[in-house]
């Protein structure tokens, strides 16, 4: 049955080579004035990229601090110095320059600015934000999909607690995508990129109530995603391969693969807590996770399953349970070509019996959640997926 629904997406995508150029120009129109550009690492420096954005914003009379160091996994640290730092030199604009997770930091500081309070505060639904600063994002890495969302996740060092929130009040004005930028990511990175662009489709696909077109767009996404990482990882720098992956991060994550159906995501409820733990690559520890999850829940619905094994993975064993195990053997070697691990420890985790009761339990957020539409999951499913992903 087709679920009622709404569709929101009011992000600007200015797609192609030297987007990134027009940033100042676009955020002039926009009402900017002053412009923190909030970045990770090194590589934005040295790539000669933040110097084009600079002289951009230059161009375009805008003033510009900086504020770089968001690592994976952005830290709730980090989003509070930038709040002080937008606060004091009266920004008015953030522009991140990155992947999900400065991305990610951006949206967090941009809730943060106007919020009276604690910020995360905000991501343990204590409080509800009723404006956030304007954000938009020059991508570097295509995985995320936070330049087109209502997403955004932020890890807490004490206790290192990975939580996420969703609303509108997040979403970029602008996404600047040029797929050249991504020519020089780690074969890892991308990869990794890949795997999530393929989970956030996943996620809203494994359901009982699905719409028909929806199905169809999700199938050729995933499809082509799967296809186009193949061409990537020994062609780096093929344009077509880089911009197909590209515009699947933002489709897979801007809503319209749930369309007239829900989302689960009890994938990602369970990879937060391993990579807040152990600070893993998200897209690498949705890999060694997703195997185990779908099955441990398949017989929940074993007719999806065997629908996307044939629909997508193009195996059909003539048996729904037996098609269904091939579906998603199949993706698991797909896994294993891109060099993605399909187990915890091939991460470099070695989980003890203690580890996976509190993995459990911090994704039951102390016991008062059950991530999981298809599957709602008890803390004891968790303990079992968990151990069958050792």
């Amino acid at each position: 049955m087709t679920r009622d629904f709404q569709y929101y997406t009011p992000t600007k995508v200015i797609f192609g080579k030297n987007a990134d150029e027009q940033c100042g120009a676009e955020l002039k129109a926009q009402g900017a004035s002053k412009v923190l550009v909030h970045f990770g690492g090194a590589s934005a420096q040295k790539s000669g990229l933040l110097d084009k954005i600079y002289a951009s914003l230059d161009k375009a009379g805008l003033a510009h601090i900086s504020l770089g160091g968001v690592i994976p996994n952005p830290l709730l640290s980090l989003v509070k110095e930038g709040i002080a730092l937008c606060r004091k030199e009266k920004v008015d604009y953030i522009l991140a320059v990155g992947g999900g997770s400065v991305i990610d930091s951006s949206k967090a500081i941009a809730l943060g600015v106007p919020f009276e309070g604690d910020v995360w505060d905000i991501f343990l639904r204590k409080a509800a934000p009723s404006v956030a600063m304007p954000v938009s994002a020059v991508l570097t890495i295509a995985a995320a999909g936070s330049e087109m969302s209502d997403s955004v996740v932020i890890t807490n060092e004490e206790g290192l607690l990975k939580r996420g929130f969703n609303s509108n009040l997040v979403r970029c004005k602008t996404a600047f995508m040029n797929p050249e930028l991504t020519y020089t990511l780690p074969a890892y990175q991308t990869a990794s990129g890949c795997v999530d662009i393929l989970m956030h489709t996943l996620e809203r696909y494994f359901l009982r109530d699905t719409m028909d077109i929806t199905d169809r767009i999700a199938e050729g996404l995933m499809q082509s995603v799967i296809a186009q990482s193949k061409i990537v990882m020994k062609e780096p720098n093929n344009y077509d391969a880089r911009a197909n992956i590209m515009w699947a991060s933002s489709l897979s994550h801007n809503g319209l693969t749930e369309c007239g159906s829900l989302r689960d995501f009890a994938v990602h409820a369970l990879e937060h807590e391993l990579s807040g733990m152990f600070g893993v690559a998200h897209g690498a520890g949705l890999a060694a996770l997703w195997a185990s999850w779908a099955r441990y829940i398949y017989k929940d619905c074993p007719e999806r399953f065997a629908h996307f094994a044939t629909a997508v993975m193009g195996v059909d064993k003539g048996d729904t349970d037996a098609t269904a195990l091939a579906g998603i053997a199949a993706l698991e070697k797909h896994f294993h070509e891109l060099n993605m691990p399909t187990s915890i420890s091939a991460l470099g985790v070695e989980l003890t019996a203690e580890q996976i009761k509190e993995l459990a339990y911090k994704c039951s957020f102390s016991g008062t959640r059950k991530p999981g539409a298809l599957h709602p999951l008890e803390i004891a499913d968790m303990e079992k997926i968990y151990s069958m992903a050792k």
